[in-house]
């Protein structure tokens, strides 16, 4: 019997995991416990609108307070997950309480990956909160000069938030291409020139090595080149890392995330969604996978949902297609499925001139992914053929 369920982590796939519980069904109890003060809220906007458009918190809330009322939810914010006991089946909070559980999903999503210097130095910064959006904010309205240490999609959305608002910014990255990680080398390119075009200075392949300090203030970003990349502002975007620092001892199974089943379940009454949960793809011959993008913190959390409630013997093994986006300079650019810089690109419409396109990306003759470039329409026909053989896109394109 299902009569306690406790979800860890109130942001959008924890928030999408109790309502789905309520929609489903389920009537017992129900907590929802997250270590920020605030109530859900949306992250994407937190490196756009909220930086510089005039947003308020609130904007940023995925729920008004009446809706959440309405899920009949246990919220406790701004209390921290400590420990999780399987064979208590408990999980201890920052406050000392133990709340017992008959099933736990865990959505504690990601931490900032930190640099081994700079921590604690005025007008260095992290996105990732909505405080430290606030924060941020404040700061980019002195105006001051901006770098950003890392061009990946977060750091290139805030390079691109910061120079749309007039500031100086430099965007730095050991990679040759901005999102090379993301979305490969081609692509990448045509990411800097849209950046160049607009004002942004690139230092790129350039390794950081530490911070120029003014006091207890930065002024600038040390190169190993022995350059500094003069900054009265520094945020730090090199990835994130799982949130699961608080599971050690616990007994689950950790490594990139919390490692689960193909049904995201990580062991007996335990389940993880979002960008926590590590898990086997089909779509990938059954490798692992996690994924860090706000479509599939929703899907997966009803999953997990509809998996929890189907108990040991039902439930569907969860397979999404992958999709993410970011918006940078009024460009739209989207994914589906896997862009690894390693595969093949292939410009299959429209035209890169234009900044109007649809990019596919092939492994081993396999379709593998595909990239719209304000081209939301043309992006379908690569989502369609997804784990086909290359050819199949030619043909559809040629109308054969």
């Amino acid at each position: 019997m299902l009569n306690r369920i406790v979800v860890v982590g109130a942001a959008a796939a924890g928030l999408t995991a109790v309502e789905t519980l309520r929609a489903k069904g389920y009537a017992g109890g129900l907590t929802l416990v997250g270590d920020e003060p605030h109530p859900p809220y949306d992250r994407p906007p937190l490196s756009k609108e909220l930086l510089t458009e005039g947003w308020e918190p609130p904007s940023t809330w995925l729920r008004k307070q009446e809706v959440m009322a309405a899920v009949d939810v246990d919220l406790r914010l701004g209390c921290r997950a400590t420990g999780l006991d399987q064979a208590a089946r408990s999980i201890t909070l920052s406050t000392g309480e133990e709340l017992p559980y008959d099933a736990a999903i865990i959505a504690t999503g990601l931490r900032p990956r930190a640099l081994p210097f700079g921590d604690g130095l005025r007008g260095v910064h992290v996105l990732r909160s909505l405080d430290d959006a606030i924060r941020l904010r404040e700061a980019l309205a002195k105006r001051p000069k901006v770098a950003v240490i890392g061009a990946g999609f977060l750091g290139a959305e805030i390079a691109a938030t910061a120079r749309g608002a007039g500031l100086d910014v430099t965007l730095i990255d050991t990679n040759a291409q901005p999102l090379e990680r993301q979305v490969g080398v081609e692509i990448g390119g045509l990411v800097a020139d849209l950046h160049r075009d607009h004002g942004v200075r690139l230092v790129l392949g350039a390794d950081v090595v530490g911070m120029a300090r003014d006091g207890v203030g930065v002024r600038g970003v040390l190169l190993a080149d022995g350059s500094t990349v003069d900054a009265d502002l520094v945020v730090v975007a090199i990835g994130s890392v799982p949130a699961v620092d608080w599971l050690a001892g616990s007994g689950l199974p950790l490594g990139d995330g919390v490692l689960c089943d193909a049904f995201c379940r990580a062991a007996p009454g335990v389940w993880a969604a979002g960008d926590v949960a590590n898990w086997p793809h089909p779509m990938v011959a059954g490798a692992r996978v996690r994924l860090e993008q706000r479509t599939n913190a929703a899907q997966q959390a009803m999953a997990v949902a509809a998996n929890l409630l189907a108990g040991d013997a039902g439930g569907q093994p969860y397979a999404p297609v992958p999709f993410g986006w970011t918006h940078q300079f009024g460009q739209k650019i989207q994914t589906v499925g896997w862009c690894p810089p390693d595969a093949r690109t292939e410009i299959v419409s429209g035209s890169t001139a234009g900044r109007e396109f649809v990019a596919a990306y092939h492994r081993d003759g396999i379709l593998v992914g595909g990239l719209g470039w304000n081209s939301a329409r043309g992006l379908r026909q690569c989502r369609l053929l997804l784990g086909r053989p290359s050819a199949e896109l030619a043909a559809a394109a040629a109308g054969v």
